[in-house]
């Protein structure tokens, strides 16, 4: 695939991969979706990469969604379902990649943003970088399996204050939580990222990848069997008088009213 929102720059045994629509604050639309599962998957051949970091153009890491370039539904539901599974598959690409991944982190991380980075191994954050999940306050949940992700890193009452209370939660804050493993001035984001991928890519690859994919089957046995109905949740919840009035809110600047229908 030739990428138009991302860069992949591979640097000996560390590759390098940049969110690149800085004038979008990294923004996701569906092109810049799949363009980040079929980077995630063109390193499962590559036995010479051992860590890859993640990172964004610009001020932010990725500001999630693009509501300004709204995708249409397909003319089925079948296709519906399907299509709107991408987002998963991203997030599923990114977990399942051999390689250690280490999210490079300034700005924004927020609602599928806030998913890569969770769904990345490691974390290095700028002292003003920080997280939100918005999706509830156009009325929806969050979907891409994602959930699990954040639950494991902060714990269930954390998780539910980013998730349902659509907390913006800043750098010092997500150390504290666990959420980030480092914390550093923003223009020393990329060199430890980097130095935290070298690290690892120095491991011998074998045991590193096996350990890796076990940590990671271990802590996520269950996430399917939970999380397979995340997005016909979605679909109940954006047919509801409640998020139709929250969308009209946030693209009019006032505040929603919720009427529970």
């Amino acid at each position: 695939m030739e990428y138009r929102h991302l860069k992949v720059e591979r640097r000996g045994r560390v590759a390098v991969v940049t969110f690149n629509r800085p004038e979008k604050a990294n923004a996701l639309n569906a092109r810049h979706i799949e363009e980040i599962e079929d980077a995630a998957l063109s390193f499962r051949d590559d036995a010479e990469t051992r860590a890859v970091v993640f990172t964004g153009a610009g001020r932010h890491f990725t500001s999630g969604a693009d509501l300004t370039e709204p995708e249409p539904a397909p003319p089925t539901l079948v296709m519906h379902r399907r299509r709107r599974r991408i987002g998963q598959r991203a997030i599923s690409a990114l977990r399942e990649m051999d390689q250690v991944t280490i999210a490079a982190w300034r700005g924004a991380a927020m609602g599928g943003g806030a998913c890569v980075a969770t769904a990345l191994d490691f974390r290095v954050g700028a002292r003003d970088c920080f997280m939100s999940y918005p999706e509830i306050n156009i009325g929806v949940n969050l979907m891409w399996n994602s959930l699990p992700l954040l639950v494991r890193l902060v714990g269930p009452a954390r998780a539910k204050q980013l998730v349902m209370g659509g907390e913006r939660v800043p750098g010092p804050r997500l150390l504290e939580w666990g959420v980030l493993d480092e914390m550093v001035d923003g223009h020393q984001v990329m060199d430890r990222a980097l130095a935290w991928a070298e690290h690892y890519a120095s491991r011998p690859p074998v045991a590193a990848q096996m350990i890796k994919r076990s940590v990671n089957a271990i802590s996520g046995a269950l996430d399917g069997a939970v999380m397979h109905a995340d997005f016909d949740q979605h679909l109940l919840a954006s047919a509801t008088s409640d998020a139709e009035a929250a969308v009209d809110a946030w693209l009019a600047g006032r505040d929603p009213e919720f009427e529970g229908r």
